[in-house]
């Protein structure tokens, strides 16, 4: 399979350690992470055509990506 962007390490590229830290000690953020990458990869196949769905779905999966990325960013800025 080709490069998946969108991955937390790109997003986030300074806080790599403060996540591999948090998902070993946050079940929250352990559950967002896991959750977010779940996605992402299913928007990617969407995208790539791998696993094509409707373009309605494909939104909707973008932007519940969106959201957990702003919810998993809130809890990097304040950690």
């Amino acid at each position: 399979m080709s490069h998946t962007p969108h991955e937390l390490a790109e997003e986030f590229p300074d806080k790599v350690e403060l996540m591999s830290q948090l998902k070993q000690s946050d079940a929250h953020f352990a559950r967002l992470a896991d959750e977010y990458h779940e996605i992402n990869r299913e928007v990617h196949r969407a995208e790539t055509n791998i696993e094509p769905m409707e373009d309605l779905a494909e939104g909707e999966l973008r932007k519940k990506r969106a959201a957990l990325k702003d919810e998993i960013w809130a809890i990097l800025s304040k950690a």
